[in-house]
């Protein structure tokens, strides 16, 4: 099996951590939402459990569906380099060329380390510089899909579990206290990988759950007071 690169692994972890906080975030948004129309535990149980199932399945496709469709498109790209190189070698050179020469690199500098980089790899360096990403680096969108499969029911067992355990008369605030306190660690988390701003994606991410929780809670009061 071949290995997987630094960037492979972080694009497969991201996706596992972005599954757990949308398994978090959807299951705890069904269960208050419910919860805001009755106070049967059982009710409440089983509509999380269905949306469980539910954003299991989808988040796994989606993701599979998402990384084949970006997997298909650079390998495209590279087919289209490869053509690019053998009609026009000497515009793709200079296209490094100037690249190099853009981020303040001499003219002189600029040839030598675009000669170098294509005498060794034409195809990885063009590719590169002109694509953003590495020739034969690309995330399996198996692992990827697994990843949320295994990450959205791991992040909704938390709602659930408080939403089920915790008495009846601070059920919601627990759970939303609870939630919140996931979401912030999962919104950290996702800034770390993505190299974001810590403070802004936490805050984002906790402001959006709070947003959806409160959202489906009052739909919920209301379906329960027409009930």
């Amino acid at each position: 099996m071949e290995k997987q690169t630094l960037a492979q692994r972080i694009n497969i972890i991201r996706a596992g951590v972005m599954g757990s906080n949308d398994g978090i975030l959807s299951v705890a948004g069904i269960v208050i939402g419910v919860a805001g129309a009755t106070s049967n535990t059982f009710s409440i149980f089983i509509s999380g459990i269905a949306g469980m199932i539910a954003g299991t399945v989808s988040m796994a496709m989606g993701e599979y569906v998402s990384v084949n469709s970006e997997s298909d498109s650079q390998k495209n790209a590279v087919e289209k380099q490869k053509v690019a190189l053998r009609d026009n070698y000497q515009t793709e050179f200079n296209i490094v060329k100037e690249k190099y020469m853009s981020s303040g690199i001499s003219d002189e500098l600029a040839t030598k380390a675009t000669t170098e980089m294509m005498n060794k790899d034409a195809l990885v360096t063009t590719v590169r510089e002109k694509y953003g990403f590495n020739v034969n680096q690309f995330t399996s969108p198996y692992a990827a899909a697994i990843a949320s499969m295994i990450s959205f029911p791991t992040g909704s067992i938390l709602p659930l579990v408080a939403i089920s355990l915790f008495p009846a008369n601070i059920k919601v605030i627990s759970t939303f206290i609870a939630v919140l306190i996931a979401l912030s660690l999962t919104g950290y988390a996702a800034a770390m990988l993505s190299n974001a701003n810590r403070l802004k994606s936490t805050l984002r991410n906790v402001a959006s759950g709070m947003l959806t929780m409160l959202v489906t809670y009052l739909i919920g009061l209301l379906v329960g007071s027409l009930a």
